[in-house]
């Protein structure tokens, strides 16, 4: 009787019970469900691979990355898109395959280009003439052929916050589709004896709910791959249309499925290749957010309370900022429960406070909850994508463990901080050490 009220009472995320997860490794507590991740990964299999032929899915891996995600990524047929040296190193260290790797990124450094072309990645997306330059050069000194895309800023603006926008014609991502810029950049890879050119790159932004701005964009691509047929010769093998299809946050957001967007963009790929009389390309798609926002949780403690009479009611949690920027940033919405008391009726509204010393550090505004208690546990949902990859040390709190759960089994995939790990870089010049002693002598 006692763990059927536990169940009632009790939020299960991924067969698992949240408080007990919550006593077993302590909050704050990112906690990511397997089957979720895989369950999207054999929506793209079922949707689109084997929906239609050439084609080809990679995981935006800023979203969330560690080596289990890798494993997890790999055995369900997925590629990985990577933005900068250490998500490469990561992927590398975990055995993922590089030839389906794409590396990404507007300011690759000489090192990463290097580390890239060393372990012979699969694709280098460029996004300027520097990199091209560059990237020549350092494929030439390995006395290796390095295939790449263009990533093309089409001019093409998304229904979504202005941070989390990506293909408007003022971004810092991608070359402007200015003739001259454009036709350099072709014609330099096009001569480049150790770079092959295999075709184009866009990505619109990040949770987009419309397929329109989709089309639109290959409306641009098709002027653009007609003109380079037309002027080089040059066909493109393949076309990668990015991500950024939303998913559900809060009331409003309305997410479609995969399909909504991938079988309009086919069908506009297909219709261009038709008029241009070029075989269609392989189509690529890098979904990041869609593919594990939903399947995170994090769990806080509740501490603090602070009712303001006719105002609001603070209710501070044990985590905030350093573990979810994403509202400070740029005006994030969660949803959440109070998950040891799922049972009860929400009566309370209440504004869920982070523990740093900012005024904007707020989670979640006019929440409505049961009663709430210190010490209960808050349980914010689908906190899987951009979370634990953009959390940091402010203020000098260790970062949360990340828990991996399946079916009722739970494993820690990442160990939380300690006070210990936040100093293990650190040195202090010899003379202050010096200093230091001779000041606690004299105490």
């Amino acid at each position: 009787m006692e763990n059927e009220s536990r169940k009632k009472k009790h939020l299960t995320f991924g067969g698992c019970d949240t408080i007990a997860l919550a006593e077993k490794y302590g909050t704050p507590l990112y906690v990511m469900d397997e089957q979720k991740i895989r369950s999207k990964c054999r929506e793209i299999q079922e949707n689109f691979l084997g929906k239609y032929e050439n084609t080809r899915a990679v995981y935006a891996s800023k979203a969330f990355l560690n080596m289990t995600m890798c494993k997890i990524i790999e055995s369900e047929g997925i590629g990985l898109d990577v933005v900068s040296g250490g998500e490469l190193f990561t992927a590398i260290q975990a055995g993922f395959p590089t030839q389906d790797i794409i590396f990404h990124g507007n300011n690759k450094s000489y090192e990463e280009l290097s580390l890239a072309v060393k372990y012979d990645v699969g694709r280098v997306v460029v996004d300027n003439t520097y990199e091209l330059e560059m990237l020549q050069k350092i494929a030439k000194s390995n006395k290796k052929k390095v295939r790449i895309l263009f990533r093309i800023a089409p001019g093409i603006e998304g229904s979504t916050h202005k941070y989390i926008s990506t293909g408007q014609k003022d971004s810092k991502f991608g070359i402007p589709l200015a003739e001259d810029q454009l036709n350099h950049v072709v014609a330099f890879a096009l001569k480049a004896s150790h770079l092959e050119l295999m075709g184009f790159h866009f990505h619109l932004g990040s949770q987009l709910f419309e397929n329109g701005i989709y089309v639109a964009a290959l409306d641009v691509l098709a002027k653009l791959m007609k003109d380079m047929k037309e002027r080089y010769g040059f066909v493109s093998k393949e076309l990668n249309a990015g991500g950024g299809f939303g998913i559900f946050y809060v009331e409003g957001d309305q997410p479609k499925p995969l399909r909504y967007f991938t079988d309009q963009i086919m069908e506009k790929v297909k219709t261009i290749c038709h008029e241009m009389g070029v075989p269609i390309p392989q189509v690529i798609i890098e979904p990041g957010r869609w593919m594990v926002a939903e399947a995170g949780l994090t769990l806080y403690t509740i501490g603090a309370i602070k009712d303001i009479p006719g105002v609001r009611t603070y209710v501070s949690v044990d985590g905030g900022m350093p573990d979810n920027p994403r509202p400070a940033l740029y005006s994030a919405k969660y949803q959440a429960d109070i998950a040891n008391k799922m049972n009860l009726e929400k009566v309370q509204k209440i504004t869920v406070a982070g523990k740093c010393c900012e005024t904007g550090d707020i989670l979640i505004w006019d929440l409505m909850v049961p009663p709430v208690k210190s010490g209960d546990i808050l349980a914010v949902y689908n906190t899987g994508a951009y979370n634990y990859s953009m959390a940091s040390n402010y203020n000098r709190l260790p970062r949360p463990p990340v828990v991996l759960v399946n079916e009722g089994i739970d494993h820690v995939i990442v160990r939380r901080e300690t006070y210990e790990d936040l100093l293990h870089r650190e040195e202090v010049p010899m003379y202050l050490q010096k200093k230091v002693k001779e000041s606690s002598e004299i105490i």
